[in-house]
């Protein structure tokens, strides 16, 4: 039996899409990423693989332009982080449309039972709670299409290998150095540094437009709420739940995106202390 208001069709058709989304999140962008100039990877461990031999490749070469290995490498990523990017994207408004429906059928049933209230109000806060996780998955993987390069770069730290250790190494020794190796940084290094801060620049515009957005949004429900006789309870604790949570939400967000612009103005060190310390 469906929530009061809502169609059970509506429900199933929207409830199915989610799961669909879901599965493609996890299994298809590996596949997709395949798609494109060059050939793909067979998996994680062989994309590593290629990324850490044309790494040590490429900083060994003095060259500042990505080798040809290596921008195969970052091209596959990028599609990959595409293809993340717009599941994401399509699973968020999925989500959304059903919460918005969950929420309805919500307020509708007031009076109606104490049992379907407190089932409605769970599915409810599970849908916000997945949602929520889709919009950090949207956020992190235009990041990593914008800057698909640097969003490798925890692949290259947890190794044994003693070629790419050696090479690390050179990199914190550089990065520890403001001014670089003889006055100048390396040419790769340079281009790592910038990608790095474009990382980061790349994130403080999301979480920035993110936060714009919550916080029309909060100032619309504050308003509604506002508008709402207080007869109507539950729709007011509803208008009011969501207009709470999504000013904390901005607030997070205008909190992440001052976080990054300070990295992004000066780079080297975080770079450093990423080299070091990991993510």
């Amino acid at each position: 039996m469906s929530p009061a208001g809502v169609p059970g069709r509506t429900l199933a058709m929207l409830t199915g899409l989610a799961v669909a989304l879901s599965a493609a999140f996890v299994v298809a962008p590996g596949f997709l990423a395949g798609i494109g100039p060059g050939r793909g990877f067979t998996g994680k461990r062989d994309l590593v693989e290629a990324l850490r031999t044309s790494f040590i490749g490429y900083w060994n070469s003095g060259d500042q332009d990505l080798s040809p290995s290596l921008e195969r490498v970052v091209d596959c990523w990028f599609r990959y982080h595409l293809a993340k990017a717009v599941i994401a994207a399509l699973l968020l408004i999925v989500l959304v449309a059903l919460g918005v429906s969950v929420w309805k059928a919500f307020v509708k049933t007031d009076g109606l039972g104490a049992g379907k209230s407190a089932a409605l109000a769970s599915t409810g806060v599970l849908v916000t709670m997945l949602a929520l996780f889709s919009l950090v998955a949207v956020m992190a993987n235009v990041q990593g299409m914008v800057a698909p390069y640097s969003s490798l770069l925890p692949m290259l730290t947890d190794t044994t290998d003693a070629q790419l250790t050696g090479t690390l190494d050179q990199i914190r020794r550089q990065l520890a150095d403001s001014s670089g190796t003889d006055g100048h940084a390396a040419p790769a290094l340079q281009l790592m540094t910038d990608d790095f801060a474009r990382y980061h620049v790349a994130m403080a515009v999301i979480a920035a437009i993110v936060a714009a957005t919550l916080i029309a949004l909060s100032a619309v429900l504050w308003r509604r709420f506002a508008r709402t006789e207080r007869s109507g309870k539950r729709t007011r604790r509803v208008l009011g739940s969501f207009g709470a949570l999504s000013a904390l939400l901005a607030l997070a967000g205008i909190v992440v995106a001052a976080a990054n612009t300070a990295t992004a103005a000066d780079p080297a060190p975080a770079l450093l202390d990423f080299f070091q310390n990991g993510w």
